[in-house]
């Protein structure tokens, strides 16, 4: 009995993972980014926690805003200002897969906001930027909507 309860737990845990990285948006508990400012990235070049009062939904993703400034310019263009492929770590797509991030490993290229895993990841994702985008970019069409 206290095997099949482990194997079905297993399996529930696996089948919860599957399901956020069928999502086009890494959002961990439905928020984007982890609950920080896309925006702010841009603004203030720092990572700073949104609020729920001041939230939007795009993607079936909640994007959270420090100021109603920061909310008004993600609404009027928020391809702009989400991070590339979708807030998956950007090394990972360079290499076909998605892979969770750290909010703190976030890098602003020719005015795009990328994430990577882990800062180990992000020390090999600024050896080749340039070249990890262009192989990210072909990779994301095929990925986005898989696990």
């Amino acid at each position: 009995m206290r095997n099949l309860f482990i194997a079905t737990f297993i399996l529930f845990l696996a089948a919860c993972g599957s399901n956020a990285q069928k999502r086009e948006i890494f959002s961990p508990e439905g928020k984007a980014i982890k609950g920080y400012d896309p925006v702010a990235f841009f603004r203030e070049q720092k990572a700073v926690k949104g609020t729920e009062e001041l939230s939007y939904t795009w993607k079936d993703a909640q994007w959270l805003f420090s100021s109603k400034e920061n909310l008004d310019s993600f609404k009027a263009n928020p391809e702009h200002y989400a991070p590339q492929y979708g807030g998956y770590c950007a090394y990972g797509t360079a290499h076909g897969h998605k892979a969770p991030t750290e909010t703190d490993t976030w890098t602003i290229v020719d005015d795009k906001l990328y994430f990577n895993y882990d800062a180990k990841v992000r020390e090999n994702w600024i050896k080749d930027t340039k070249g990890f985008i262009e192989k990210a970019d072909k990779e994301w069409v095929n990925i986005k909507d898989k696990e």
